[in-house]
Order: C-alpha cells, then sequence, then structure tokens
C-alpha cells in the first residue's frame, strides 16, 4: 500500500475548493476565505487508513496552467469540485476538466477521479441524476459525493472516499460495463483461493475459512457468521457451496459482492497479504525478500522448508504413488505465472519407471534450486505462499546459510547437508552416464534421454555413515582452457576417463595438475565404461602411477551398462572424500563391540583424521558399527596423504595398538566374570 496519499482539488472559481479544505481543518465553515489554501498534511494516525495524507487546493487566480499541470501529473487522486446549484460547474466537469486532466495523465494508468458537488445546504434537490450518466461515461471516475462546506455535510466523508481511491482502487478489481471482476483480479484470487485450499479438495471448509480470516483479518469468523457467509452464496449462486464448503466461484462471487456493494477494501485487503500491488502483480519485496549470504557460503532449506514442501507435495499427490504425474505438476504449478520446472528438470533428479518426479526427486529439486539460484528460490516460495502458510515475515526464513567453509574446518565439524562435486572429463569420457548412474538409470534407460532434454546437473540423497546428505554432481564442459571460478568451484573432484580409449586419460592429468594439484579440494579419478577392454593411456604415467605419485586413490572402476540400476558405492565414497563431512564425524563415534559391549573411541596421533583400532589393527570379527566403513576410508586416507616412508608414524600405531588390544582383552575378561 502506498506510503502517503496526494489529494489535488480542481473546478470552477466560487464552487467552494477553499471552503471545503478550511472546514475540514478547522470543523467550522470560515469567516473569511482566502483565495487558495496553503497545502496542509494530515497526519496517519488521524486518518482511517493510518496514512499520511497531503491536500493541495488549485486556485486559477493565483496559479498558471503550467503549475496546475504539475500538480495534476503529482497528484494521487483528484477531486473535481461543481456546485449543486450552478448548471454551468456542473458542464465544465464533462467539457473541460476530465478532458484536461486525461491528455495529462497516462491512458494505461489514469488517475482516479472524485466529483464533489457542493452547496448542498444551497438547494433541496440532489444532482445525482445528472452526475450518474457522467460516471457511467468515465470509467475513471471511482464515487460522487455530495457536501456542503458550511453545514459541514460529508466533508470528513468526501476525503476518506478520496483517499479510499487511492489506497483501494476499483479500477484493477472491475469493471462496470460488465459488471464482473476484471480478469486480472480473478486470476490473483484463483492464486489466492488455491494456496488457501490446504488440503487440495476444491473447497474452503470451515477450518481452512478460519485460517485465510485469521492471516488476512487477524480475527476468525464466528460459527454462525461462517454460516450466514454461506448461506449468501447459496442463495445467489447454485454450486457456490458444495460439502458446506465454499467453491473457487463461491470464492469470487463473495468479492464481486464486496466490490458491488462498495467494499473493495476487504478485497485490497485479502490482495496485498498475499503480496500484490496497486497493478495486481506480486512486488518485489514479497517475491524477493532480503537475504544477505556471506562470501564462501552456502544456502539450504531448513527443516520448516522441506516439511512445507512435502505438505505441498502431498496436497497435489492425488493418488498416493509417492510421484507426480504431469498433470498432477501442472496443477501444482497453477499458482505460478509461468511453468518453473521444464524436461531437463526429470533428468536431474529421481524418477520413476514412467519418468515421473518422485517425492525424492522433487525435493532434491528443490534443494539444487536452493544451492544455485536462492532468489530464484524465494520466487518460487513466494509463489506457493510459503510465508502465508507459515506465518513468517517473509519466506528467507526458510533459508539457512551456512558459516563459512574455512570456519568448518577450522572447527572440524559442519552442519551443512549439501555437497558439491564437479565432473570434470574429455569429451566421450562418460560424464554424462556418472550424473545418470547417480539416479538410478543404466544404459537402457540413459539411451531414452532427448539431446534437448539433458542436464547437466544430478542430485540425490546418499547417507553417510547414517545421516542422511544430499550430493550435487554437475557436469563441468570438457574447455579446459576456459574453467571458470563456478568450475572450479566446489567440495569434491570427480575425473573422468574412459579406460577404452587412449587419449581420455591425458585430459584428467592435465586438468588435475593445472587446477588442483596445489587445492585442497579432495579429487578422484573414475576409470568409467570398466565393462569394455582396458587400453593403454597415451600419457607418460599409467593412470594408477598418475594416482600414487600425486597422493590419490587409485582410479575407481565404474560402469552403468547393467540389466540393473548401477551400485551407488561410488558416490558414497566421494561424499565422504568431502574434508567438511570427514570432520563431521572425526572426533565423535565410537565403535562397539557387539560381544562383549566394550567400546573403543576412534583417535588418530596427527590429530585430523581418524582410524579405528578395533577395525584395523585388531581385526576383531566381533567389532561391528555403522562407523566401521568410515573408519576404514579415513585410514586409507590418511595412509595416502601421509608419508607413507614415515616409519614415526607406524610406530605410534603399534604401540597404539597394543595398549589397546591389552587394555581391551582385560575389559572384555572382567566384564566376563561380572556375568
Amino acid at each position: 500500500m502506498r506510503k502517503d496519499v496526494r489529494i489535488l482539488l480542481v473546478g470552477e472559481p466560487k464552487v467552494g475548493k477553499t471552503s471545503l479544505i478550511m472546514s475540514l481543518v478547522s470543523e467550522e465553515f470560515p469567516d473569511e476565505v482566502p483565495l487558495r489554501a496553503e497545502e496542509i498534511t494530515i497526519p496517519a494516525d488521524v486518518t482511517p487508513e493510518r496514512v499520511p495524507t497531503h491536500i493541495v487546493d488549485y486556485s486559477e487566480a493565483e496559479q498558471s496552467d503550467e503549475q496546475l499541470y504539475q500538480e495534476i501529473s503529482k497528484a494521487n487522486v483528484i477531486c473535481i469540485v461543481y456546485s449543486v446549484n450552478n448548471k454551468k460547474s456542473i458542464e465544465k466537469v464533462t467539457s473541460h476538466w476530465i478532458p484536461l486532466i486525461n491528455d495529462r495523465t497516462d491512458k494505461d494508468s489514469r488517475v482516479p477521479l472524485i466529483l464533489v458537488g457542493n452547496k448542498s445546504d444551497l438547494v433541496e434537490h440532489s444532482s445525482m441524476e445528472t452526475i450518474l450518466p457522467i460516471m457511467n461515461q468515465y470509467s475513471e471516475i471511482e464515487t460522487c459525493v455530495e457536501c456542503s462546506a458550511k453545514n459541514l455535510k460529508n466533508i470528513s466523508e468526501l476525503f476518506y472516499y478520496a483517499q479510499k481511491a487511492v489506497l483501494h482502487p476499483t479500477g484493477p478489481l472491475y469493471c462496470p460495463e460488465e459488471k464482473e471482476m476484471k480478469p486480472s483480479c480473478i486470476k490473483a484470487l484463483t492464486r489466492i483461493f488455491k494456496i488457501s485450499d490446504l488440503d487440495n479438495d476444491g473447497v474452503l471448509n470451515d477450518n481452512e475459512l478460519n485460517f485465510f480470516q485469521r492471516t488476512c483479518f487477524n480475527m476468525p469468523l464466528a460459527p454462525q457468521a461462517l454460516e450466514d457467509v454461506k448461506n449468501v452464496v447459496r442463495r445467489n449462486m447454485t454450486d457456490g457451496v458444495k460439502d458446506n464448503g465454499l467453491t473457487l466461484k463461491g470464492f469470487l462471487f463473495l468479492h464481486t459482492l464486496f466490490i458491488q456493494r462498495g467494499r473493495h477494501e476487504t478485497t485490497w485487503t485479502v490482495l496485498r497479504r498475499f503480496g500484490y500491488d496497486d497493478d495486481l502483480e506480486l512486488t518485489q519485496e514479497y517475491l524477493f525478500p532480503l537475504l544477505k549470504i556471506p562470501p564462501d557460503c552456502t544456502t539450504e532449506l531448513n527443516h520448516n522448508a522441506y516439511l512445507f514442501l512435502q505438505s505441498v507435495f502431498d496436497k497435489h499427490d492425488k493418488d498416493r504413488d509417492c510421484a507426480l504425474s504431469p498433470d498432477e505438476l501442472k496443477d501444482l504449478f497453477k499458482v505460478f505465472p509461468y511453468m518453473p520446472w521444464g524436461p531437463d528438470v526429470n533428468n536431474t533428479v529421481c524418477t520413476n519407471e514412467q519418468g515421473w518426479i518422485t517425492y525424492q526427486g522433487y525435493l532434491s529439486q528443490w534443494t539444487l534450486t536452493t544451492y544455485l539460484d536462492v532468489q530464484r528460490c524465494l520466487e518460487y516460495l513466494g509463489y506457493l505462499g510459503y510465508s502465508i502458510i507459515h506465518e513468517q515475515e517473509s519466506q528467507a526464513a526458510a533459508i539457512t546459510v551456512t558459516r563459512n567453509k574455512r570456519i568448518d574446518l577450522q572447527k572440524k565439524q559442519t552442519q551443512r547437508s549439501v555437497f558439491r562435486c564437479n565432473v570434470l572429463g574429455a569429451r566421450g569420457s562418460g560424464k554424462s552416464g556418472f550424473l545418470q548412474a547417480f539416479l538410478g538409470r543404466n544404459v537402457t534407460r540413459q539411451k531414452k534421454i532427448r539431446d534437448d532434454h539433458k542436464s547437466y546437473y544430478a542430485i540425490s540423497t546418499t547417507y553417510v555413515y547414517g545421516q542422511e546428505k544430499y550430493l550435487l554432481l554437475h557436469e563441468v564442459l570438457p574447455v579446459f582452457e576456459f574453467l571458470s571460478e563456478a568450475d572450479l568451484a566446489c567440495d569434491v573432484v570427480c575425473l573422468v576417463y574412459d579406460i577404452s580409449n587412449p587419449r581420455s586419460f591425458e585430459y584428467c592429468a592435465k586438468a588435475y595438475k593445472k587446477y588442483f594439484m596445489d587445492s585442497k579440494t579432495p579429487c578422484m579419478m573414475i576409470a568409467a565404461k570398466s565393462d569394455l577392454h582396458e587400453v593403454r593411456q597415451h600419457y607418460s604415467l599409467s593412470p594408477l602411477d598418475f594416482c600414487r605419485r600425486h597422493k590419490l586413490h587409485p582410479p575407481q572402476q565404474f560402469t552403468c551398462n547393467s540389466a540393473d540400476a548401477p551400485s551407488k558405492d561410488i558416490y558414497t565414497k566421494l561424499t565422504t572424500m568431502d574434508e567438511h563431512v570427514t570432520l563431521i564425524c572425526c572426533f565423535s563415534y565410537v565403535c562397539v563391540c557387539l560381544h562383549s559391549h566394550v567400546k573403543f573411541r576412534c583417535m588418530c596421533s596427527c590429530n585430523r583424521c581418524t582410524f579405528c583400532i578395533c577395525q584395523n589393527l585388531l581385526n576383531c570379527e566381533l567389532l561391528r558399527t555403522v562407523r566401521a566403513k568410515f573408519c576404514s576410508a579415513v585410514l586409507n586416507r590418511h595412509m595416502t596423504q601421509t608419508d607413507l616412508k614415515n616409519s614415526t608414524f607406524w610406530l605410534r600405531a603399534s604401540v597404539g595398538a597394543t595398549v589397546f588390544a591389552v587394555l581391551g582383552f582385560a575389559m572384555y575378561k572382567a566384564l566376563l566374570k561380572q556375568r
């Protein structure tokens, strides 16, 4: 809503423009009236709408035409004053004033007009019979008021209607000629109805109506008031109420009735609560609330946001198959002005056998959007009405901004749940197949993907030591000389080469040496198409020797040419390679011997990573834990990244192993005696 209102009074000389202003201010008729009143400002706390109001007078005797034109351009509403006992002043309304104002204003944004019949105390008849045809002729005329500056009749009402014409204009809502709401208003109210229909059954039940009432007007409706509203609809239309709930047609009828009865402020209150401006467009402030994101931080959805998105999914999954069919997806996005997801989304996230986005895929796409383009995510949540349904100040409340990655490393822990892996490799090396295999698609299913529906992203969940994480894979185009900062900024890097192509590995080796050898970003070599015959690579070092020299993991064999869905083990390894994910578990978990219930705490002499003594050194078959793979993986990583010739390390490890073995055996014997 506007922060202030500017009202301009125009009309023929001697019709009482200045008297109206002075009577409003002093609450009495002035004995002496100047040629023109000075501009006055009515404070917000005095006006009914709580908006500061500026009232400007015009005098032909004191002002030039140019000054009049300037005032017309600045005015939010113009009151054309005529004298009810002066026919000439009434004729001038249509012959002079309305054409003059329309010539000075844009046709698409005409300023609202109020016709003011002053000096009603001098006549016993009304001028309405003469004025009504004029009102019907000009749609920009909001209303007509007859008043008397001398008797103070309808003075306050005059300026209230003028203020109301600005703050709650009829023009954008209603077409008087057609006697129905305009299409843009119907479209906005339809979106509001769909958002308020929490169970998506096509009607607003009593609970939904009460929630709508509280949301818009801060107070619920009494049960009898609810019935009265529905009875009004029942009396006027047959399909306005269904199953004792209000249908969309009934909802639109009620607002049409409000507007026709001059209560369009009710409709405007609803529209503005749901983010609309005076042109019935969602405001930029509503769609894009302020969200500060410091450098080297990422954005994720928080728990409340996922709960909201889950409710939206459940609301539109009519057949309860945990997937959204094309019709269900279209219904979900009816509250959007455009279709936000293209066919590439179906190749970015998990789908069912029919190619429909599953529940997991649906949440994954939202997670991807939040991570890559948080402003677009805010926009989408705005269309869905997140801040309204969850009663938040804005949809920015749905976003968690993670802390700087450097702090995560210093603290040796992180709360991040989304990790990015950039996938590099020469053309034809199998990068796209690697992405699609993460979504459970083998070669047969991948061949069905159209080129124009291809996606360079893939995102899904992977469980890391019992915790669910999102792994985001991004295929980087193989332009070696022009890798941007975005191509290099990630948590882990995959270097993919085709074992059957002798020139494929060279790209990976050069990319690693140029961009990642001196960085702290973990890297993994992927030996793709491992179902084919491996050939010697035309590079000075074999892939295995290259990895040994640069202390990398050995190349990981990978193929998606299988009858079933490809294995996801390699993607779990990728996630555990990320230093932040490793550090989340390093110092907080223990291994448990299920036979004796003796706990052995994980430890490491370097204080940076960790290995599990009971799993790797004692080799006890009785010791099992969900962290076992973690311990083994970190030990392997420690071995590859530490100087393996350092005998001091092995000496410390051996001593530590011996001590813990003796202590463990002693505690085991003690527990047996207690039993």
